[in-house]
């Protein structure tokens, strides 16, 4: 069994850069408790959100046991993205499962610290009656990678045909 280098290369910068992410901006940055954000441009801001549930806000872990079962069905999931990166020999699909792979333990990472994943990055649109329309919720480095990771795969597997093998038909059939 070879190492799948190119996904164990991206799921250690992933996890890196999201935990570095992460860090910046609830601590050189200050904004660490609900409430507190910064605008930096029309459409983008810094905004602190502690999301105790995963994707969209679904399964909210409000309670201890509940969220050492988020944490274990999650670790579970990355074990099993971990061992199908083992065994693609695709470097691009090995790249994609170790965004997904390096997201996944970022956010493993702060749910087992503090009992949320830390969300910061908010995408929104002004609109002319004063109002922010929020097309995605707020997020962060490891959720976005995890997006464009399993967008790879699908892309992928929708798209690319492998080579048909040559039947090989009995004579006597």
């Amino acid at each position: 069994m070879t190492l799948p280098r190119h996904g164990i290369a991206a799921a250690v910068a992933l996890f890196v850069l999201d935990q570095l992410s992460k860090w910046i901006v609830t601590g050189p940055m200050g904004i660490d408790h609900l409430g507190a954000a910064r605008e930096i441009t029309s459409f983008f801001a810094l905004r602190f959100v502690p999301n105790i549930g995963v994707s969209l806000g679904l399964l909210p872990a409000d309670g201890s046991t509940t969220r050492w079962a988020l944490v274990a069905m999650t670790g579970a999931i990355a074990v099993g993205v971990a061992v199908w990166m083992t065994r693609e020999r695709n470097p691009a699909d090995q790249t994609a499962l170790g965004l997904v792979l390096g997201g996944a333990l970022g956010n493993i990472l702060d749910r087992a610290r503090f009992g949320y994943v830390v969300d910061f990055a908010d995408l929104h649109v002004a609109t002319p009656w004063d109002a922010d329309w929020r097309p995605f919720l707020v997020f962060n480095v490891a959720d976005a990678a995890i997006t464009v990771g399993v967008l790879v795969l699908l892309l992928r597997a929708f798209l690319t045909r492998e080579p048909k093998q040559a039947s090989v038909e009995s004579p006597h059939a």
